[in-house]
């Protein structure tokens, strides 16, 4: 039959192999996974995490897969990939990548719980488990270059819900080394699994759309597997059916290339952007503003005077769920212009303490909120490659004091160090491991490609 876009990306998962992956692609997908685990493993002191725990241990299943942060405790498959990926979002600390979506934590957590899954002696190695998780992330990215729409701060659904359930099974579907026929009727089920809406954002609902992204893909794999079937054309633009192209307003997909010379991995192109700080993406121009005009101002003041302050201005771009003046909960100030620009003005830096409940209702907070204006400049779009963040202060006296963001630390276009990524990695961490576990997890994924049991991670 002639080659459809479905029946490439289909042939895509099945044919890709470890040595389509170059060494830029391995070492970059490994970084990812570091932090993924470590995003997870401080989200599982979360109350959101909590919540998700709870209710999947209501359910007698067979249990096999482990849980983030949680010894002992062992779910069946799909609800450790759930509770999983609930962990991986519950602070919105876990990575980015353009066209926006969080792409680790909606593969990461099915290919650990389908790992534990597997008989002893169909285990996967390090290379197939690495191998898998490149081909989520690749699906998830080239679903979102097939619209403009993707390319900005979302307003419809929320990403990882849509390409990141056909990620995860896309990577599950490879790990268990489905045919190309399986992989097809994979990515269908998926997409009738897959939609969040935007209205969620900031609030406790929000991570479970990374949560139900990894476990649901993870489920569409399992029944492609089990000889389910779906549209053969869902990711093609076919006229008056929509398939996936439901969830773009412009919608022009073309066919994946087959690995191998002639195809680049997305990831080869593009790093991704790791978050120093846990809250949305967009906050961490406003933070880095904010710290460079808060350094002006200490300069100029000897410490820092909030009194002097009459106005401060935020120039930022339009994104409805971001611009919060007032936010009352954690998961709404993770989502605030605002709040994070304040918190760094008044703190000198913002970090996991930062969203406590004790923090957000300061009374030297809510005064600086007070003084907050905003302002949408033309030239600073909602799209996370051309977005920047700017915080003046104007003061008192009649000075104004002004800090500028165009290209964040952790930004694909200034990456982590490696120290970097590790002390995060380790800090967020060490909320629930012993060191020598830390250390060891490091290693494991370090040497990933040496592994011979991936269920081991």
């Amino acid at each position: 039959p002639e080659e459809t876009v479905t029946s490439s990306f289909a042939s895509f998962i099945h044919a890709a192999r470890p040595e389509h992956l170059s060494q830029t692609v391995r070492q970059r997908s490994k970084r990812m996974i570091l932090d993924s685990i470590g995003v997870g493993l401080v989200g599982s002191t979360t109350r959101v995490f909590d919540i998700a725990l709870r209710y999947c241990r209501l359910y007698s299943s067979v249990a096999v897969s482990s849980v983030y942060g949680k010894p002992g405790v062992k779910l069946s498959p799909t609800l450790a990939a759930f509770t999983n990926g609930v962990a991986t979002h519950s602070m919105d600390f876990d990575d980015t990548w353009h066209p926006a979506t969080h792409p680790s934590g909606a593969v990461l957590p099915a290919l650990l719980a389908a790992s534990q899954m597997l008989p002893p002696n169909t285990k996967p190695n390090g290379l197939d488990f690495l191998l898998a998780f490149n081909v989520g992330l690749e699906v998830q990215g080239r679903l979102m270059h097939f619209s403009t729409e993707a390319h900005d701060i979302p307003k419809r659904f929320h990403p990882p819900s849509v390409v990141g359930t056909l990620g995860s099974a896309a990577a599950t579907a490879k790990l268990l080394s489905l045919s190309s026929a399986q992989c097809c009727h994979a990515l269908g089920i998926a997409a009738s699994l897959a939609g969040a809406p935007m209205a969620n954002a900031a609030t406790q609902a929000k991570p479970l759309h990374v949560g139900n992204a990894t476990r649901l893909g993870l489920e569409a794999a399992l029944l492609a597997a089990r000889g389910m079937e779906a549209n053969p054309l869902i990711l093609d633009d076919i006229p008056g059916c929509s398939g996936f192209g439901a969830f773009y307003s412009v919608y022009q997909p073309k066919p994946l290339s087959a690995p191998g010379e002639q195809h680049e991995f997305l990831l080869e192109k593009q790093d991704i952007a790791f978050k120093r700080f846990p809250a949305h993406l967009g906050m961490h121009w406003v933070v880095d503003a904010a710290l460079s005009v808060r350094n002006l101002f200490i300069n100029y003041a000897g410490s820092f005077s909030p009194s002097l302050i009459r106005t401060i201005m935020l120039k930022i771009p339009v994104s409805k769920y971001i611009n919060r003046p007032f936010p009352s909960s954690e998961h709404q100030a993770r989502h605030s212009f605002q709040f994070n620009a304040c918190a760094a003005l008044l703190d000198g830096e913002v970090g996991l303490g930062s969203f406590s409940d004790s923090s957000i209702h300061r009374q030297e907070l809510r005064e600086l909120l007070d003084k907050v204006m905003v302002e949408h400049p033309e030239d600073n779009v909602a799209n996370f490659d051309k977005m920047y963040g700017e915080v003046a202060l104007l003061l008192h006296s009649g000075d104004v004091l002004t800090g500028k963001c165009d290209t964040f630390y952790g930004h694909w276009r200034k990456p982590l160090s490696k120290e970097s990524l590790l002390k995060k990695f380790r800090s967020n961490a060490s909320h629930v491991l012993p060191e020598e576990k830390i250390e060891a997890i490091i290693t494991l994924v370090d040497n990933l490609e040496n592994l011979s049991d991936s269920s081991q991670l």
